[in-house]
């Protein structure tokens, strides 16, 4: 057939298309995407927010000072002289926030409590007023229909603990507080997460400097931060299980590094499964398997941290489920040559991202996050605690935002998770980063990530063309 009379062939299929109504295209269009594009039946759909990024009302009700108040004060640290002295008010206007997760039609709320407001110094007597605060905030959602799941640090670490992270005190303090809200919270909070992204706290604040306490330490001191870090986590699992009503599920929030196979061949995926253990092996490997890995330890050397008797079984305790922040990825080919016996693939500078200069657009990771973390541990459950975008999202002249950039961006990575749950991984939920524009760290007011709009002179709320987005997905359980 020539190329003529195979147009001609065409174009007769599309009339005759045409004229059943359409069947036959729809009938193509389905058997090209997969018949069924929805989620599972109980799948948990969420929205996510921190207390610092949104709160504000930091000297009020007996909230003590955090390392992020002393940081984002301090000149050149955070875009534009940012703080977040106010974000989002939503201390004040926590209820008009549960209202945009009641439109959207959300059962599930992540949010964090700020340590600071029920110990002010880190330890020691708790401030009342702040356990009022959670109280009501979590009275309010559960009135809504919407269950909290409660992250039980974000990052903003109470500024009166000497040493911070630096202290292996800290971890112990954290734990007594974990355990101390377990205790408070757990009669209507079932899912707790103890501590947001390991290596942002860690690596961020400690070894690159561009988040609080913005600090570049040597590589043993800054091993040794990470292991208070993840000490934390598991002495908070411990105090949690200790502390909590029966039947509370406990994980931790982590942005682990995912990686990607450049062809989805077995030696590359062999390869990328290898790359996401090792390159994590201070971290979620930790945490999974409760030791930290030989060749992280050799590589490491005399920077290695100084591990007490005990701590890699509080570390390794298990967990519930685990959750998963996931943005961007890291492609990887198998690479015999290489002692490892992969190559991770650079990003360049052609490499599609969004606003923010970090987020390479990959939604694959999606996938094979979930794939690979539940490959190579196991986990009963897990959740996808964070993804999203920030994009450049100003007002239209009708005073609304259409921001079909973030659409495009959900849209592919949902299209990954729901290919992970329907080939049978145990991914039961997922929290869009996030409810609304916020405090974005360093970045400041500069970097959007939500699907509201705020107005920060007027705190005032507007849903963007993406909360329809996710509205109707959500509705229908299915990508739209």
């Amino acid at each position: 057939m020539d190329r003529r009379n195979f147009m001609k062939t065409g174009v007769a299929m599309s009339g005759a298309a045409l004229a059943t109504g359409g069947s036959t295209l729809a009938a193509a269009r389905a058997a090209a995407q997969g018949s069924d594009l929805s989620f599972p039946k109980d799948f948990l759909w969420g929205c996510a927010t921190a207390a610092y990024q949104i709160e504000g009302a930091v000297k009020e009700d007996g909230r003590g000072q955090t390392n992020w108040d002393v940081f984002s004060h301090t000149p050149g640290k955070v875009a534009n002289g940012d703080t977040g002295d106010v974000a989002c008010d939503s201390y004040h206007r926590y209820k008009d926030d549960i209202a945009l997760l009641q439109n959207l039609g959300v059962k599930a709320y992540r949010m964090s409590i700020a340590w600071s407001r029920i110990f002010p110094e880190g330890r020691g007597k708790p401030n009342q007023k702040g356990i009022d605060y959670y109280n009501r905030v979590i009275d309010a959602l559960l009135a809504a229909g919407i269950q909290p799941n409660v992250t039980m640090f974000h990052w903003d670490l109470p500024q009166a603990l000497p040493g911070g992270w630096q202290n292996r005190d800290t971890a112990k303090a954290f734990a007594d507080y974990a355990g101390f809200m377990a205790g408070k919270l757990s009669d209507r909070v079932h899912r707790f997460m103890t501590v947001n992204e390991l290596r942002c706290f860690t690596d961020l604040g400690h070894m690159v400097g561009t988040h609080a306490p913005g600090l570049k330490l040597p590589q043993g001191q800054v091993n040794q931060v990470r292991h208070h870090g993840c000490l934390a986590h598991g002495l908070g699992v411990q105090a949690i299980r200790a502390n909590a009503k029966a039947g509370t599920e406990v994980g931790i929030a982590d942005n682990a590094n995912i990686y990607v196979p450049v062809i989805e061949t077995p030696e590359h995926i062999e390869a990328t499964k290898k790359a996401m253990r090792d390159d994590n092996a201070m971290f979620l490997t930790a945490v999974m398997e409760g030791k930290y890995l030989d060749s992280y330890l050799s590589a490491a050397g005399q920077d290695a941290p100084k591990v007490q008797a005990g701590d890699m079984a509080a570390i390794g305790s298990p967990l519930d489920f685990v959750a998963l922040n996931i943005y961007t990825p890291t492609f990887v080919k198998a690479n015999a040559n290489d002692p490892r016996g992969y190559t991770p693939l650079p990003h360049l500078p052609q490499s599609p991202r969004m606003a923010s200069p970090w987020l390479y657009v990959g939604p694959e990771a999606a996938y094979w996050g979930v794939r690979a973390v539940s490959e190579l541990w196991k986990p009963k459950a897990i959740y996808i605690s964070e993804n999203g975008t920030s994009a450049d999202d100003p007002l239209n002249s009708a005073g609304t935002v259409d921001d079909g950039d973030r659409i495009m961006y959900l849209r592919n990575y949902l299209g990954q998770f729901r290919r992970a749950a329907a080939e049978g991984y145990p991914l039961k939920g997922y929290f869009l980063w996030s409810l609304m524009d916020n405090f974005e760290w360093a970045d400041g007011y500069g970097k959007r990530f939500g699907i509201h709009y705020v107005d920060f002179a007027t705190q005032k709320r507007t849903p963007k063309l993406s909360a329809q987005w996710y509205k109707e997905l959500i509705r229908r359980n299915a990508l739209v």
